[in-house]
């Protein structure tokens, strides 16, 4: 049965965790626990708990776990429909470019392999409650590949960046944020987000995670 809790402090982020491993997903909330301001408020096995859990407590996020009865991509589908709120995690051993892209589309805001370090995690889970979006470093490089494979023609997009939305990009390429950004190039944060919003329409991308990706790419070559 899912587990909901009620003893939360007013500004923790709150977390709904659903892993049908019950070893494993104890061990995810007593790392979480290990920080202030991150408070699990609930936990379930299955993709009707998923449902269930966000609809009742509506949690700043959800870790969810690819594969569990019900299936994970199913019960991403259905929270990100009716807890937009709620921003989906995914928390999974799966390496497949497919599932990651089917994740994204489904409306996860993070894709996260579970060898991943508590520190991390708890890093990850702040970032994206803050409104980033994460993969997992080693599987970004396969979905780069899908998302600029077609169509792309042969002029690239960031030439069309102005030097002030490259020195942006740059930041956000290596991992920074807004607030870091802005503090780095002695602008506001809202300026900054001002600008994130003209570079994406820009390179025609739908997340900074991706924006990032792209200038990783061009970084390499």
């Amino acid at each position: 049965m899912p587990d909901a809790r009620t003893d939360v402090l007013p500004d923790a982020v709150r977390i709904v965790i659903v892993d049908d491993h019950p070893l494993f997903r104890e061990g995810v909330a007593a790392t979480l626990a290990a920080e202030a301001g991150l408070e699990v408020v609930g936990e379930g096995g299955s993709a009707d708990d998923a449902l269930r859990l966000c609809t009742a407590l509506l949690p700043d996020v959800l870790l969810l776990d690819l594969k569990l009865p019900g299936g994970g991509m199913h019960a991403a589908r259905q929270v990100a429909a009716a807890c937009p709120v709620t921003r989906i995690v995914m928390l999974t051993f799966s390496e497949e470019e497919a599932d990651v892209l089917s994740s994204l589309k489904a409306g996860a805001r993070g894709y996260i392999l579970k060898g991943v370090s508590g520190r991390e995690l708890r890093r990850i889970v702040r970032a994206v409650h803050a409104g980033e979006v994460y993969i997992t470093p080693t599987l970004a490089a396969g979905v780069l590949v899908e998302m600029t494979a077609p169509g792309r023609g042969t002029h690239h997009p960031l030439d069309d960046l102005t030097p002030r939305e490259r020195q942006i990009l740059e930041g956000v390429a290596s991992g920074r944020s807004n607030k870091e950004i802005g503090r780095d190039l002695e602008i506001t944060e809202k300026t900054v987000k001002h600008y994130m919003t003209n570079i994406l329409q820009k390179l025609q991308v739908r997340n900074r995670v991706e924006a990032a990706l792209l200038a990783q790419r061009e970084a390499g070559r």
